[in-house]
């Protein structure tokens, strides 16, 4: 009692204690998602020019994208393509805006016009676009249908922003053009040539050892070059995969419960109150029922030639009796018997022909009125006339075929091979000779049948398998979410390699991992472990499991890299070359001995080479590569003359001009003028949003949601 009259005391001084702690976790909340009116909220998808892109349009965009391609997009791939689109219609539209550009009712028109140029609703007699119609159409939608009409002015509403876009362009390409001196640039580039020779004093003559380059070297070329070496956020990763498998215990249960399958068991019947002795698959008469009630894989029933059998049982399986079980084996993750139930001799394609009679409650008789009686009385009277006259077969398969797909051609359904028909069908037109005209009733209604060809007869078996599918059990996942359970403790408080090793576990690393990542090498699509890495609340050296379709894996974050420049160990593999090639370049100038070609070359062992037809537009040096800098070099020079050594891409070269052809003088340059304007404004469209996307400031928080 005591120490509850004390709490009352001071239970308002415990109110503001408590209150102040909600308010302290509530501020941190806010200060580390960036404040009360960050961008960053929960709500907000990313901003553009200091518009907001709101999460909720962006996710029905992206649910919109995935259902139109169905399987055949990935959530991160229908993220990435929606925001593409986002990002070129706020960015075009802002510029659009900002230039005044309007559309004018015309071009609206005409870009309806376009889009229902075959719509028989809105021409006229002659068949050319009548826009009164039009007219007459929108009127009506807007009396009768408001949502129509709402969706019309939608419809139009999107053909606006195409006009002004298609005017924004129009605009661009209008002033991207090429003059007439550059038209003569692009004539003389491709016509003029040059014959020449030179010495090439290849980079590999100076070994790498003779030069070196150091890490401050490398780092000032990339400060010098920081457009080349900005990098986007990334993250390195190492990780551990633990797979759920069966073990040797769970794969010898699951053959032995297949073995008990073959015997007689004895089951409490509840509907008869006492036990049933129940049949196996020794004994069972209906294999379709058991393999049903008992299999992991469903009944085929129907015939199967050798070729159709596959894998390392297949011939012996094959080639079984009638009755004989092969079995239990292993195959595809299943404990497998198989019975051969049935053989028989029979043609491996048939070709036949039909004519379907449909009833009401058939499967394809919607909006027939005849019933089903009705419709056996049909067939079999068309089936008597075809017996009689086998050429009134196409006539009558016109006229009376439910089946669209083939009554044109005379109910011709070409050659097929057993398993391609509902079984009813197949049954007869395997089982009977060629010539037979018959009648069969299938769920779709009744066939008539005519046999037309069929292939020459070969074994072919009915094969009833049972199968057990290989899986872990409970008490290995059990077993396995302890392992890793373990491990996952373990790693975090010492080193993950050395207690990845003492396990035995094989450690996969991961370098460069961009925020909107899918896949892992090695571990294929895991965006939440990627998600994981680029939280901010994630640390180099914490380690986290993920659940995985197929088991877990152990992850730990080993490098953070914001957005910036590269390190000098990222961009070493890019830049090291390039400052070799410099050194090597002064090296062999240093070194480079002679006066004249010959003796240059005799001087350094090499040969002196010829180039002929060299032009700018194709600067290419046979035997030595693409040199462009050497053959601009050589242009600037007078026949005759000799070079100053000049460093290319592939070596050191000292060159001679031997002789320099100028094409004719044209009397215009208007047509390589015109061409080259052709070329730059097909480029215009996509260089002028590149270069508005870099000059934008976006702020892009897709990671965090997706």
């Amino acid at each position: 009692m005591a120490v509850l009259n004390k709490i009352r005391q001071r239970s308002v001084f415990l109110i503001i204690i408590i209150a102040l702690a909600l308010f302290s976790f509530v501020l941190a909340d806010v200060i580390r998602n960036g404040g009360l009116s960050s961008q960053n909220s929960q709500n907000v998808i990313a901003t553009v020019n200091g518009k907001e892109i709101s999460r909720e349009e962006f996710a029905r965009d992206v649910e919109t994208f995935e259902r139109n391609m169905g399987r055949n997009i990935s959530t991160t791939q229908a993220v990435s393509r929606v925001w593409d689109q986002k990002l070129r219609e706020v960015i075009l539209t802002e510029e659009i805006e900002k230039l005044g550009i309007r559309a004018g009712e015309g071009q609206v028109t005409n870009l309806v016009r376009s889009q229902m140029a075959g719509n028989p609703n809105f021409t006229n007699e002659a068949g050319m676009f009548d826009e009164n119609r039009l007219r007459e159409y929108v009127a009506n939608l807007r009396e009768t249908s408001p949502q129509a009409y709402e969706q019309w002015q939608n419809f139009t509403s999107n053909l606006a922003k195409t006009a002004k876009l298609n005017s924004y362009y129009n605009m661009v390409s209008a002033g991207v053009g090429a003059t007439l001196i550059e038209g003569e640039q692009a004539y003389r580039m491709k016509n003029d040539n040059i014959n020449m020779k030179f010495v090439q004093l290849p980079y590999s003559s100076i070994p790498d050892s003779e030069v070196e380059v150091s890490k401050s070297e490398i780092k000032n070329y990339i400060e010098e070059h920081p457009t080349t070496f900005e990098t986007e956020a990334s993250r390195n990763i190492e990780y551990v995969i633990f797979d759920e498998t069966a073990s040797e215990e769970d794969k010898t249960e699951a053959k032995e419960s297949l073995i008990d399958l073959r015997k007689e068991r004895v089951e409490y019947n509840s509907a008869i109150g006492a036990n049933d002795t129940l049949p196996g698959f020794d004994s069972t008469d209906d294999y379709a029922d058991f393999v049903s009630n008992n299999s992991d894989l469903p009944f085929e029933n129907r015939f199967k030639f050798r070729n159709e059998f596959t894998g390392r049982n297949a011939e012996a399986i094959f080639n079984l009796e009638e009755g004989e079980t092969f079995g239990p084996y292993e195959e595809d993750g299943y404990w497998k018997l198989s019975k051969v139930i049935e053989t028989k001799n029979i043609p491996d394609s048939v070709k036949a022909s039909h004519i379907l009679i449909t009833y009401q409650g058939s499967q394809l008789g919607a909006g027939v009125s005849r019933s089903k009686e009705e419709a056996q009385e049909l067939a079999d009277s068309i089936a008597g006339v075809v017996r009689n006259d086998k050429a009134k077969f196409a006539e009558l398969a016109s006229e009376y075929s439910a089946d669209t797909s083939n009554k044109e051609q005379g109910g011709d359904l070409g050659y097929f091979g057993p398993g391609m028909m509902i079984p009813e069908f197949e049954n007869y037109v395997f089982e009977n000779e060629t010539g037979d005209v018959g009648v069969v009733e299938t769920p779709l209604g009744y066939h008539i049948i005519s046999i037309d060809d069929q292939t020459e007869a070969a074994r072919a078996v009915k094969v009833a398998t049972i199968a057990r599918e290989i899986q872990a059990s409970e008490t290995t996942m059990n077993r396995l979410f302890n392992e890793v359970t373990k491990f996952e403790i373990s790693a975090s408080e010492d080193d993950f390699g050395d207690v990845a090793k003492e396990n035995n576990y094989e450690i996969k690393t991961v370098r460069d991992l961009k925020a909107l990542d899918e896949n892992i090498p090695g571990a294929g699509p895991q965006r939440r472990v990627i998600q994981w890495a680029f939280e901010d609340e994630a640390k180099v050296g914490d380690v986290r499991r993920f659940d995985t379709n197929n088991g877990y894996i152990v992850a730990q974050l080993t490098s953070k890299k914001d957005k910036g420049l590269m390190s000098v160990e990222e961009a070493s593999s890019v830049v090291t070359p390039i400052l070799l090639k410099e050194k090597k370049a002064e090296l062999i100038k240093e070194r480079l001995k002679g006066n004249t070609l010959q003796e240059i070359a005799n001087n350094h062992g090499e040969s002196v080479q010829t180039a002929n037809a060299v032009n700018l537009n194709s600067p290419t040096l046979a035997g030595a590569g693409a040199e462009p800098e050497v053959v601009g070099a050589v242009f600037a020079m007078e026949p005759g003359k000799v070079s100053e050594p000049i460093a290319g891409e592939n070596g050191v070269y000292v060159v001679e001009l031997v002789s320099r052809f100028e094409a004719p003088a044209m009397d215009s340059y208007k047509a390589f003028a015109q061409q080259e304007s052709m070329a730059r404004r097909a480029e215009a469209s996509m260089r002028v949003f590149e270069a508005l996307k870099k000059k934008a400031d976006i702020e892009d928080n897709r990671a965090r949601f997706y």
